[in-house]
């Protein structure tokens, strides 16, 4: 991996970047569209590449339960089992094991957890973690951690922020493939004192980029943005910034102007399902019956196949009707403005006016 910060807005700590990932190259800031199951929801790839998407997250925890990692090692690795030649990101799926409450047995060792798709027992390991993610063959990795529910008492989040720290060793030692990037995870939930030892010690372990997870689990924005105003502090400007699980438009500009250069989020392609579109001006359910006979596309100044080709009224009676098309053509048009509005972010740190962009994109919002 080879990181280049290209420039820096001089108003915020919002910078613009290069990652380079072997052949792939991804300007930074950048969002990446959730796939968990190795898809994502109701796009093909090619549909993807149009909304100019380098980039993906997958979900090796759930990889690893269908269809096996092994399964898609033999097939040739994810990229090729899915067909897929971007660029590739997994996590480890800490967050959804720990999501399951009640049935998962927690130690130093490891997570016992009663499967979601068949109901066996399964033992995770951060060893283990590793060599799955290892066989899928993502281009970066994620170490196996601990996440904790908001809110949590402060001795838990401790306990966590001491386990995660020793799962990351333990998946430094492990991690063999030196063709994959393997990032730091900084957890420690709303407490400053363990965000900033859990990031200390994260780059004391030299990982050649660095995560921020739990959060967006109901702590809130006044919060989160706290939380990342101190946590940016102690990790490296010279490595790329990942805000695991974050993604509404206002987020993602907040975290920006902190310092992040990575986001995913599944919340464009969720809203698309359940008709609701992002667009300069707001939001846009579409079920509404003010669209029932509106010609207008969905975005007046969006450029998607979406946008170029339907009206809302047609949207609308697809959604209407339960036609998977609408939740195709919706969640299309989300990637595409979440993709187009990274650019824009982009564009306005190079020429020193991110902090205007920022006020600007927030005033039209109508919701």
């Amino acid at each position: 991996m080879i990181f280049k910060i290209l420039a820096g807005d001089k108003q915020t700590k919002a910078r613009c970047g290069e990652l380079r990932l072997g052949h792939h190259s991804i300007s930074t800031p950048v969002f990446m569209p959730v796939g968990t199951q190795g898809t994502v929801k109701t796009l093909t790839p090619q549909q993807l590449k149009e909304t100019h998407t380098k980039i993906i997250l997958c979900n090796a925890y759930h990889l690893c339960l269908r269809p096996g990692e092994q399964i898609i090692k033999q097939l040739g690795g994810i990229h090729k089992f899915m067909g897929w030649d971007g660029a590739i990101i997994t996590d480890s799926g800490g967050y959804q094991i720990f999501s399951l409450s009640g049935l998962t047995r927690v130690s130093d060792k490891g997570v016992e957890f009663q499967s979601p798709v068949d109901g066996t027992r399964l033992f995770l390991t951060p060893e283990r973690m590793m060599q799955i993610q290892n066989d899928i063959g993502a281009d970066v990795i994620m170490p196996f951690d601990e996440c904790v529910p908001y809110p949590c008492e402060k001795d838990r989040a401790s306990v966590a922020v001491k386990r995660t720290l020793e799962w990351a060793g333990r998946c430094l030692t492990t991690h063999k493939n030196r063709q994959q990037t393997l990032f730091g995870i900084v957890q420690g939930s709303v407490f400053r004192e363990l965000r900033i030892e859990c990031a200390r010690n994260l780059v004391e372990m030299n990982f050649e980029g660095y995560s921020i997870g739990g959060l967006s689990v109901g702590e809130g924005l006044l919060l989160m943005n706290e939380v990342l105003d101190y946590t940016v502090d102690y990790l490296p400007a010279d490595k790329p910034r990942y805000l695991m699980g974050v993604g509404f438009p206002v987020d993602i500009l907040n975290a920006v102007e902190r310092g992040i250069d990575m986001f995913d989020c599944v919340v464009p392609t969720r809203n698309g399902r359940n008709g609701c579109a992002f667009t300069g001006t707001g939001r846009v359910k579409i079920l509404n019956s003010q669209y029932k006979e509106d010609t207008a596309p969905l975005d007046q100044t969006c450029e998607c196949y979406t946008c170029r080709n339907f009206s809302r009224a047609y949207l609308r009676h697809l959604f209407l009707t339960h036609e998977i098309l609408g939740l195709a053509l919706l969640s299309l048009h989300n990637i595409f403005f979440f993709q187009n509005l990274m650019q824009q972010v982009r564009e306005s740190i190079v020429n020193g006016e991110f902090r205007d962009f920022k006020a600007a994109f927030l005033s039209r919002q109508s919701d």
